[in-house]
């Protein structure tokens, strides 16, 4: 098999955007479409594909922002102007937010947890489809990830869970870098003595 250099080149750079430091221009839907189409091809044990997608876009997005904060304010009336103007824009940092949701559940061979891993599989393919477009992208979740009052909003169904928000955008901002963990702390080679 031969060696893919630009591929090799891009993991080696690849990081993600805060979507606060996103702006216009973000994808159009045909772009979006090709980019959901590169997002599921993914390893899928069964042929399942137990995910799916939620596409924000426009109005959406601010409609959305303004639900959030309703619900943000119930569970805390005393959120600071600060807060008040994060939650509000939770859906407007970033020119299009796709959710993908995770539709995994029991199934006579294929475990659970496959499935999940399968989805977020699909998040980090759409992460990279976006960054093969020439946008910049972030995968974030957030407390309305995990608060099932605010699925129905969301469009997330009764039985899913979202595995995450991929946020997709332009910026101006410098691409930096963090760090990274040393291989060191993070591999084990079975057989050999440590």
């Amino acid at each position: 098999m031969q060696k893919d250099s630009q591929l090799i080149d891009y993991l080696t750079k690849r990081r993600s955007m805060p979507a606060f430091q996103m702006c216009e221009p973000g994808p159009n839907r045909d772009q979006i479409e090709v980019m959901l189409t590169l997002a599921s091809r993914v390893p899928d044990h069964g042929k399942l594909a137990p995910w799916r997608f939620v596409v924000y876009t426009g109005a959406e997005r601010q409609r959305i922002g303004e639900a959030l904060l309703q619900m943000a304010l119930t569970k805390n009336p005393a959120l600071s102007g600060e807060m008040i103007a994060v939650e509000r824009s939770r859906f407007t940092r970033a020119p299009v937010v796709i959710a993908v949701i995770s539709t995994a559940a029991p199934h006579a061979k294929i475990p659970e947890w496959e499935q999940v891993l399968s989805a977020g599989a699909v998040c980090l393919n759409l992460v990279m489809a976006a960054n093969a477009h020439g946008f910049f992208s972030n995968w974030l979740t957030e407390w309305f990830a995990y608060d099932e009052a605010a699925y129905p909003l969301l469009g997330v169904r009764p039985g899913e869970k979202v595995a995450g928000f991929i946020h997709i955008g332009s910026s101006t901002f410098p691409v930096t870098d963090r760090p990274r963990p040393d291989l060191k702390d993070i591999v084990t080679w079975a057989g050999e003595e440590s």
